[in-house]
């Protein structure tokens, strides 16, 4: 593929590159790049958010690039501050390295392998002495870093910031150094950590990375950003039922937004919104999983709803106990889906004769109900639980 070629398939999805001349610059040297992208495992799992970014990286490799995947087992145990209104828990090198084994499998789910570098920026940082730690800091400003806008609000607001929270984009900078990354893929909020690194490459008379920047994608609340702190999200090894469920319960408007950055394609206009919802859920659980596993999944999906077939269908089991039937569907929500409903969402499904009881709407929100062991409370179209 040509320069030109490549490059207009490689903008395809990005927010910002920086530049677009310096990377078809790059495209046309005829090596394979060097694309960096760093993780740092504070979690075990990888959810849809990241694979935004994993997808781009992949399509570097399909084009004969290599990914330089750098594991901050370093950074980790800082947490990166973008975004972030509060400091970050402290992790310790175990428990990021432990998060480390599982990230690693989830991600071959997208990446190729065979062209795929591993390392871990502990690798360099570990043998540093105090004193090389002054001089790379010398290298930036207080004014420099507190530019940040998740750090100015911080300060706005009367909120700490803590002094090894300004080392993490330092630390990330530096990392384009030691691999020689000649582009560095991020989410949006990651730009002003990537722009220290080609700052970085730049005093170190090495070619300067190019940004490219990838779109946030929003939790199932269709919101805030996936994060699985919030509970928004959909895992890369969740069971293939809870991720087939999850992404049913998306909204229409979000759909749309994940075809875009799941599928990279455009929702039809003209299309059924419910059975594009499914066909949504079928192909990440093919991605995820197989095709085997999703096909089962969809069927098993449809006796659950789609043909009402719900005493037949594996549900999620609820503990109820007597109450207001808005009440229990509020609650069955929380403790089926850890998905969080309100009582006037709740409400509002109950008068539109979403909620059922073995089959039989309840359309009063203040109707007292006792629910026994074996019957099946359906929520809405694509919610049911089993009384236990």
């Amino acid at each position: 593929m040509q320069a030109g070629e490549a490059l207009a398939s490689l903008k395809k999805g990005a927010v910002q590159i920086i530049s677009e001349a310096e990377l078809r610059e790059k495209l046309a040297l005829g090596r394979p790049l060097r694309i960096k992208l760093g993780v740092d495992p504070t979690s075990a799992d990888i959810h849809l958010g990241h694979t935004v970014v994993l997808r781009k990286l992949r399509q570097f490799q399909d084009l004969g690039h290599q990914a330089i995947l750098i594991i901050g087992d370093f950074t980790g145990m800082i947490g990166d501050p973008s975004g972030r209104s509060v400091t970050r828990p402290h992790l310790t090198h175990q428990e990021v390295m432990a998060n480390a084994e599982t990230y690693r499998d989830q991600a071959f789910k997208i990446l190729d392998r065979d062209r795929t570098e591993i390392v871990c920026n502990g690798d360099w940082f570990r043998s540093m002495s105090y004193e090389d730690v002054i001089r790379l800091n010398s290298r930036v400003t207080l004014q420099q870093m507190l530019q940040r806008e998740d750090f100015r609000g911080r300060i706005d607001n009367q909120q700490a910031i803590h002094a090894h929270e300004i080392q993490y984009p330092i630390m990330q900078g530096w990392d384009s150094v030691m691999v020689k990354a000649d582009v560095e893929l991020g989410g949006t909020d990651q730009l002003f950590n990537i722009l220290v690194g080609r700052d970085f490459q730049k005093e170190e008379r090495q070619p300067q990375q190019v940004v490219m920047t990838m779109p946030l994608l929003e939790g199932l609340d269709g919101v805030k950003k996936m994060s699985k702190s919030l509970g928004n999200f959909v895992g890369v090894s969740e069971p293939a039922t809870d991720m087939f469920g999850k992404v049913m319960s998306v909204s229409d408007q979000l759909m749309a937004r994940y075809y875009e950055l799941l599928l990279g394609r455009d929702l039809s206009k003209t299309a059924d919104p419910f059975e594009s919802k499914k066909q949504l859920a079928l192909e990440i659980v093919k991605i995820y999983h197989s095709v085997d596993v999703a096909q089962k999944t969809l069927a098993d999906w449809n006796a659950r709803f789609s043909d009402k077939r719900l005493e037949e269908a594996d549900l999620p089991a609820f503990e109820a106990k007597a109450d207001q039937i808005v009440g229990l569907v509020v609650d069955a929500y929380g403790q089926a889906f850890a998905t969080q409903k309100s009582r006037a969402e709740a409400s509002r499904l109950i008068k539109q004769g979403s909620v059922q009881v073995d089959g039989k709407k309840i359309v009063d929100p203040k109707a007292e109900i006792s629910l026994k062991s074996g019957q099946i409370l359906r929520l809405d179209k694509t919610h049911a639980v089993r009384i236990k």
